[in-house]
């Protein structure tokens, strides 16, 4: 599984941190690991909440991440912090231990009692998102019950907007398989209904950033022309990703890409939008 690097933070500015109170400006002030979950607590809580996304750009690599001061004051300041759970995103839990914080912590992986061992990468799973954002959609009740009805009103919406996503992708890869680069968007996938192709040796040696065997290398790349599409994590490249990529290329096979956060200007349900439009225009 990734793990995301904890920058060393001096002692000094951790207990600074810790000491700080929260920002009382009426909102819920929340701190969400990656901007997919952000985005997700901003389709929930709208102008009643402020976000802060410790990762925050399309262009960050999230398995380099590095958490920062800044990072754990606005840790110190939550109301509630929002981790993916799984072995993702350790940094939070990190971050939580050396603040005297008494934020509610929302764990996806806890929430969707993902199986240990299992594919961490929760926001490419429908109902996963939708399980999440009903929990989102309770803490922020808890902690500010007056918009209760608001918060359950922009459940209701996003939620529907999830489960039209769900029934435009099921079935569309049906009797297709495809080639992944990393399990990340292979939730999606099997919601489409493809069949993964690639050897797990493969994916989980790129996952895991250790070389993959010569003969799992030559297995993944003489299978690449039989599949529908390969599933290319543009966040995350080595030398032998870009060669089964080229191969690939070579072989006529559409290249989706995905990433692992939100492309600059996207929001959740835009995002995941683009991403079927991908696999649709890959297959037809």
């Amino acid at each position: 599984m990734h793990r995301i690097a904890l920058l060393a933070i001096p002692a000094l500015l951790l207990a600074g941190c810790a000491s700080t109170p929260a920002v009382d400006d009426g909102r819920v002030h929340v701190v969400a690991s990656t901007n997919v979950y952000g985005s997700i607590v901003e389709a929930i809580g709208g102008d009643l909440v402020s976000v802060t996304s410790l990762i925050d750009s399309g262009a960050q690599d999230p398995h380099s991440f590095e958490a920062s001061a800044q990072n754990q004051l606005a840790v110190s300041k939550a109301d509630l912090v929002i981790e993916n759970g799984g072995g993702y995103d350790d940094f939070v839990d990190t971050l939580l231990d050396a603040s005297s914080t008494t934020a509610i912590v929302i764990n996806a992986a806890g929430v969707v009692n993902l199986p240990q061992g299992a594919n961490e990468h929760l926001w490419y799973s429908f109902s996963d998102m939708q399980t999440v954002a009903a929990s989102i959609a309770d803490q922020l009740s808890s902690l500010d019950a007056d918009n209760a009805e608001t918060y359950a009103a922009n459940l209701t919406d996003f939620s529907g907007q999830v489960s039209a996503l769900a029934d435009q992708v099921a079935g569309t890869g049906e009797g297709r398989s495809a080639a992944i680069t990393e399990p990340v968007p292979l939730y999606l996938l099997e919601q489409a209904g493809f069949e993964n192709a690639t050897p797990d040796e493969f994916s989980e040696a790129i996952e895991e950033g250790t070389d993959v065997p010569p003969a799992v290398l030559a297995e993944t790349l003489d299978g690449i022309g039989s599949v529908a599409l390969l599933a290319y994590n543009s966040q995350t490249a080595s030398p032998e990703t870009e060669q089964v990529k080229t191969a690939a290329e070579k072989a006529g096979v559409p290249v989706v890409e995905f990433t692992e956060t939100l492309p600059d200007g996207e929001d959740y349900i835009s995002w995941m939008t683009s991403n079927l439009a991908a696999i649709a225009a890959a297959i037809e």
